[in-house]
């Protein structure tokens, strides 16, 4: 029996309790964690945003060691250090084929299974495939990256989801060029990653924009040049602060459709502005024919970063062991299984940066 935190049925609070948690069987591996991430995706599990089978213990940003391994794993072994993937790629679809792995049709098939049980025996779900918010979790084998050299493995945790979206966006999406100009809309857990990413990329201006003035300390930190307070004229503010051109770049991490239209008109024409935020089927957003033509700007959506967990692991490795990239600095809390409630109010409110769960 592991502590876990259990999503009854979507809309319902999470319950923290024991689960029983079976041995690994074939091409499985039991993992113990250190430290997960609290997501804004989380969240969307519960209210609905997006759906997973339920009852299911949530979390999918973790990183841990592994304890036990079922027939047939060979890629890791007991007392491994590991990083967890919640969207491994089947390597045979046809984005598969194509190298677009974080396409992958197959990746969540793993999150309708039934991996652990109530300690009254209800079946559990996985959540996203992984289920981090546990002391303890059994995945499947491609579930797993090891954990480079280096790395601490509590703050490991935030390469699984936060730091792979925020690089992918600015180095596989918007492909930032040294000198250009970035605007990032949004400075919770992802969007403080993007920031770094964007000066990683040597964006010669960045514009951090958040609901909250109490993120601009945690924005400059991470490499924000500006920070803009939204409001209805932050695109007039944008592109004030550019020479009246607008931004090369700009990354959505919020999800909604007032945002992601700002971010648009933020940039130059011909930008580029890439979606990271997922938002519900309510947010619609509107342009006309005309616009777009002027405007001749791309806008992009960005699943999990465009990255490929296996190969860009070890670049973020280098960066973090450079000390181009910092993981602490993404993390405003430290917290326990019981307060990832209180985590995603404080999230709703627009508050802080990444809440880690430390077992």
């Amino acid at each position: 029996m592991v502590r876990a935190a259990v999503l009854p049925a979507v809309g319902s609070p999470l319950e923290i309790t024991d689960i029983d948690l079976p041995a690994p069987g074939p091409g499985q591996v039991r993992v113990r964690l250190a430290a997960a991430g609290v997501c804004h995706s989380d969240l969307s599990l519960t209210n609905g945003t997006m759906r997973v089978p339920v009852p299911a213990v949530l979390g999918h940003e973790g990183a841990g060691t592994v304890v036990a391994v079922g027939e047939g794993v060979t890629s890791v072994a007991p007392g491994a250090e590991v990083v967890l993937n919640w969207a491994p790629s089947c390597g045979s679809c046809h984005p598969c084929s194509l190298g677009e792995v974080w396409l992958c049709v197959n990746a969540l098939n793993g999150a309708a299974s039934v991996y652990a049980r109530t300690a009254d025996g209800t079946d559990l779900h996985p959540g996203l495939n992984v289920a981090a918010f546990a002391e303890e979790t059994v995945v499947a084998e491609n579930c797993l990256v090891p954990l480079p050299e280096g790395i601490p493995l509590t703050e490991a945790a935030l390469l699984g989801c936060a730091v792979l979206t925020g690089y992918g966006a600015i180095h596989h999406s918007a492909k930032v060029r040294p000198g250009e100009t970035v605007a990032v809309f949004g400075a919770g857990g992802v969007g403080l990653a993007t920031l770094q990413a964007a000066r990683i990329a040597g964006a010669e201006r960045i514009i951090a924009v958040d609901l909250s003035p109490e993120k601009e300390g945690l924005a400059r930190e991470a490499g924000a040049t500006d920070f803009v307070v939204s409001s209805p004229t932050t695109a007039k503010e944008i592109r004030a602060l550019t020479g009246g051109q607008g931004t090369d770049v700009a990354v959505e991490c919020v999800g909604r459709a007032a945002t992601i239209r700002t971010a648009w008109e933020s940039t130059r024409r011909g930008g580029r502005t890439t979606v990271v935020g997922i938002g519900g089927k309510d947010q619609q957003v509107t342009f006309n024919a005309l616009e777009i033509f002027h405007w001749g700007r791309t806008l992009a959506g960005c699943v999990y970063g465009n990255c490929d967990p296996a190969t860009d692991l070890p670049v973020l490795a280098d960066h973090i062991r450079a000390g181009r990239l910092n993981l602490k600095a993404l993390v405003s809390e430290h917290i326990t299984l019981s307060d990832i409630p209180a985590a995603f109010d404080t999230m709703l409110s627009g508050r802080g940066g990444r809440a880690l769960v430390l077992f």
